[in-house]
């Protein structure tokens, strides 16, 4: 099973799209605040229709917290900022994929704590910017569950 870890996600719809997904694959939530909304945003639940029932979120005060619940986790971190394709990793069964806020991304110096090839990048055009948070958790989760051979999934 995948851990989907947001770090302080701000837009509704996309943490809502990823509990859909989540509920979809069998993936865990992790939502690492402070949040950008309150979770009973009806953005949020309109996006994640009624899968919020289906699928396993647990909310963190900080990351501070997530670590101390969360020890010594498998974890690849996706920025713009990584060298690493995401689908050069060898994803294993009980890994976390860690995401940050929409508008600007995993912080340095939270980067800068996992080695280069944890931080992994989706190939882009030259001078993008950034691809939709919800997006990159789609194509990083289903990358992660072609290597695991779609385990669990029918």
């Amino acid at each position: 099973m995948l851990d989907i870890v947001l770090y302080q996600p701000e837009i509704p719809p996309n943490t809502g799209n990823i509990i859909r997904l989540c509920a979809n694959t069998g993936s865990r939530l992790h939502l690492v605040g402070p949040l950008g909304f309150s979770l009973d945003d009806a953005r949020l639940k309109r996006a994640g229709l009624d899968y919020h029932e289906l699928a396993h979120t647990r909310t963190y005060r900080d990351w501070s917290s997530y670590l101390e619940q969360n020890p010594e986790r498998p974890t690849w971190a996706f920025s713009t900022r990584g060298k690493v394709p995401y689908s050069d990793a060898a994803y294993g069964a009980g890994d976390a994929l860690l995401f940050g806020p929409e508008t600007r991304g995993l912080p340095q110096e939270l980067l800068e704590g996992f080695p280069e090839d944890r931080r992994l990048r989706l190939p882009m055009v030259a001078d993008s910017r950034s691809l939709n948070l919800s997006n990159t958790v789609a194509v990083a989760v289903y990358e992660a569950l072609r290597q695991q051979g779609f385990a669990g999934l029918v």
